[in-house]
């Protein structure tokens, strides 16, 4: 499985001395997101350079809009990979989404992110390197606020678009981690007997 995540890709990009890189900087700092094409070059390339013949896709936090839905999709149509894709909602309420994102920390070494869930709730340091723990930069009131109504306003028609091409599978996100990755797994194998 190859993991892509949008959010890593794009606060890589940000850390760059560049003129991109200082746009998208100060865009993640407002709690704002880059226009469409940036996102879709980066993920495309990502996959374009790395991904092997039938190995998976995890993009995470990706497509966000509706031009990065259909951009998606005819990437998939190219690679022959349409009918073997799943696109997975992992649902929880505005209150939870809030919640979970004023809380949540990132490792100040290693940068890894850790969530407000289950047992990552009590950690004091990094469970992966050891590093300090501290909340993300991005991550205040106001920009929660406006990530979320961005959520409603734009993401959602992407969710009814691949609801509409019948590629979506929601997942109740509220559950605990293990039920969460139990439920992803029982719909990769659904999907997979029925291609047999």
């Amino acid at each position: 499985m190859y993991y892509i995540s949008t959010g890593a890709l794009l606060r890589k990009l940000a850390a760059c001395d560049t003129e991109m890189g200082r746009r998208i900087k100060n865009v993640i700092e407002s709690g704002g997101l880059p226009f469409d094409d940036i996102a879709i070059t980066l993920w495309m390339y990502e996959i374009s350079y790395n991904l092997r013949e039938n190995q998976g896709i995890c993009l995470d936090g990706a497509p966000r809009r509706l031009e990065e839905a259909k951009a998606f999709y005819a990437f998939l149509e190219y690679l022959n990979r349409k009918e073997t894709t799943l696109i997975f909602l992992i649902d929880i309420s505005r209150e939870e989404a809030f919640l979970r994102l004023t809380k949540r920390r990132i490792c100040k070494k290693c940068g890894q992110l850790i969530p407000w869930l289950g047992e990552y709730k009590n950690l004091t340091a990094c469970d992966k390197c050891n590093g300090e723990l501290e909340e993300r930069a991005d991550d205040t009131i106001e920009a929660i606020n406006n990530r979320l109504d961005y959520f409603d306003d734009k993401v959602m028609k992407v969710v009814q678009y691949f609801k509409k091409k019948k590629m979506l599978i929601k997942i109740n996100g509220e559950q605990s981690i293990e039920k969460v990755f139990e439920d992803i797994l029982t719909e990769v194998e659904k999907s997979k007997k029925r291609s047999i």
